[in-house]
């Protein structure tokens, strides 16, 4: 009975550590020893500056409609900006940043912000085209926020929200969130910027990470959660799930050594 002992011990502690602790499965934990002191943390969204292969959605609109009709692309102005409509009716910006819009022509816009290109647009409009009397107003949007999201997430892919910022909280939980074999301590986020990739690591279930700069993502990042090492041990997430494993792997072991010592 010493092997059977030995063998009860070793997945006694096999159980032990294949178990998901709670405090790996909950966000953003306050971890420092001021745990009374309020938790608020100052926003570091940077304005976008607009990249190659981005879409953006301009709005043109004056007191007489029909005066600005010229400078949209066909029946954008009543469009509805989701689904395909984003690709078709949109403006993207080429490998050189520009973008051509109708009458006005090419206007390169790589490195401004949204707000720069929506001033740029409107000024144009009135020094060559109209007067202050004519009530000129533009909105320029990105055309959906786009990231991909993959790993130990329940529904990965390639996902678009209609809004222009997104953090990393609301990029997860539109993904379904981060399953319990999930590592949050270590989601990776990789940004594509002109000089190249880069790479950084944020562990979400510190409250320190709304401080990272890549806390709120930008368009065209992509999220990667890589898996626990329990995923790949097999013994189960959840104390349940771990006690019937070692439950079964110590009937099969004493059974071994039950026939063995005959």
């Amino acid at each position: 009975m010493n092997h059977i002992t030995r063998y009860i011990l070793f997945l006694s502690a096999v159980l032990f550590v294949s178990c998901v602790p709670t405090k790996n499965l909950t966000y953003l934990q306050k971890k420092d020893s001021d745990a009374l002191a309020p938790a608020m943390n100052p926003v570091l969204a940077k304005p976008y500056r607009l990249q190659a292969n981005d879409i953006i959605h301009i709005s043109i609109k004056a007191l007489d409609q029909k005066l600005v009709d010229m400078f949209s692309i066909s029946n954008q102005q009543n469009a509805s900006p989701s689904g395909e409509s984003l690709y078709f009716s949109g403006y993207t910006v080429d490998d050189h940043g520009n973008i051509r819009i109708p009458v006005l022509g090419s206007l390169n816009v790589l490195g401004y912000t949204l707000e720069e290109v929506r001033v740029m647009i409107e000024s144009k409009l009135l020094d060559e085209y109209f007067t202050k009397e004519a009530t000129i107003y533009v909105s320029v949007k990105l055309a959906g926020f786009h990231y991909t999201i993959n790993g130990e997430v329940t529904s990965p892919g390639s996902k678009i929200l209609l809004q222009d910022k997104v953090n990393i909280m609301e990029a997860i939980a539109n993904a379904g969130d981060i399953t319990q074999t999930g590592d949050r301590k270590s989601v990776a986020v990789i940004r594509q910027l002109p000089q190249g990739s880069e790479i950084h690591t944020i562990d979400l279930t510190d409250i320190s990470a709304m401080q990272s700069p890549y806390y709120y993502l930008q368009p065209n990042d992509y999220v990667y959660v890589k898996p626990l090492p329990q995923k790949s041990w097999g013994t189960g997430t959840t104390g349940l799930q771990s006690v019937t494993t070692v439950i079964s792997i110590v009937s099969l072991l004493t059974t071994i050594t039950l026939l063995l010592t005959r």
